[in-house]
């Protein structure tokens, strides 16, 4: 009984988020544009095949990307088209205007965001951090990045950020997980990475687990380069890096923290969430996070500000940092508004 109310519960969830993003803002818009009110017999109809689609291309590791553009960028042009129709709709109620111009000024809009947020997603931005410390004796370098969602994102784009890395003198890479979100992308295109003649860090994010036969295909990594640091620490001269993959329990992760400290290495910790950083800063020089993607579109960014204390950027507290990234790739729809892709330099310098 409890599992049938957990099954309604998702279906209904996914029944009101199909409806509000894919179907309401159009037709809001077909009432302003042609004064005409869809029935309700019609928005359920649509309303149940959209949840369908979405449902049957997230259950069944479908790969058929007529069906992808529809549910990701649907996704993003839908949750732009709503926030926009709502604010027409509350100047139409405060100002009452002509809803046909209401219409055409609500459908320019959305085409111009929507326009500009497929650009954003293509361009990646560089972001240099410097750290001093006095438990390193030299200068070190390090290139992170997280969120890459190959599947998402294509081989072009991997291309263009390994183009980018290779501009750059640095001692290792690191991969904050979510490298890879879909059964789509053939692991052979990772053969890029032997570009890179650095060493390679990677920790898994939640989406290399929902991707088929998850098991080995993260186990295939290390044929190309990428050594994956599994709830596990290793040591280069003055640093320590600790890697907790993202399947790992928040209490387990903490622990982790604490048993692979080293007090007289510089410790790096390198874990997909930054839910931890408040409970382990003590124990931790520097963390590196994704996951949030900085809510990639305006103004989902507000509402991840309500589950992540730290959504994006470089925080402090006591000796300990933390760096919360945007990612480099995007999740979902390809599109990004108020956000940018980024790679992060980190300059590691004696004090």
């Amino acid at each position: 009984m409890k599992k049938l109310y957990q099954n309604l519960t998702f279906y209904l969830i996914i029944f009101g988020v199909c409806y509000f993003i894919y179907i309401y803002p159009f037709e809001i818009l077909n009432e302003f544009l042609f004064n005409e009110k869809i029935s309700r017999s019609y928005s359920l109809y649509y309303t149940v095949l959209v949840s369908v689609l979405v449902i049957f291309y997230f259950r069944t590791y479908n790969t058929f990307k007529p069906l992808r553009i529809f549910v990701y960028e649907g996704m993003g042009v839908g949750f732009i088209s709503f926030w926009i129709i709502n604010i027409a709709l509350l100047i139409n109620y405060i100002f009452i205007i002509n809803k046909f111009y209401l219409g055409i000024i609500s459908l320019f809009f959305i085409t111009i965001l929507s326009i500009t947020a497929l650009l954003l997603a293509t361009l990646i931005k560089t972001r240099t951090i410097k750290i001093f410390t006095n438990k390193i004796n030299k200068n070190y370098s390090f290139i992170f990045l997280s969120d890459v969602h190959l599947g998402s994102n294509n081989s072009n784009h991997l291309r263009k950020i390994i183009n980018k890395i290779n501009m750059i003198d640095f001692d290792f890479l690191l991969i904050g997980g979510d490298l890879i979100d879909s059964s789509s992308f053939s692991l052979q295109e990772l053969q890029i990475f032997d570009e890179i003649k650095k060493p390679i860090i990677f920790i898994t994010g939640n989406h290399e687990y929902y991707i088929k036969n998850s098991k080995e295909k993260i186990n295939e990594l290390k044929k190309y380069n990428i050594n994956h640091l599994s709830n596990n620490n290793s040591i280069f001269q003055d640093i320590n890096f600790i890697g907790i993959d993202d399947n790992v329990k928040k209490d387990e992760q903490i622990n982790l923290v604490r048993n692979k400290y080293i007090i007289d290495k510089f410790n790096i910790i390198l874990v997909h969430k930054s839910l931890i950083w408040d409970q382990i800063y003590s124990s931790c020089d520097l963390m590196l996070s994704g996951h949030t993607h900085n809510g990639q579109i305006f103004p989902f960014n507000l509402l991840v500000r309500i589950q992540f204390k730290y959504k994006y950027g470089f925080f402090k507290k006591d000796k300990s940092n933390l760096y919360v990234t945007s990612g480099v790739g995007c999740w979902g729809p390809k599109m990004r508004l108020g956000t940018f892709n980024e790679i992060i330099i980190i300059n590691l310098i004696p004090n």
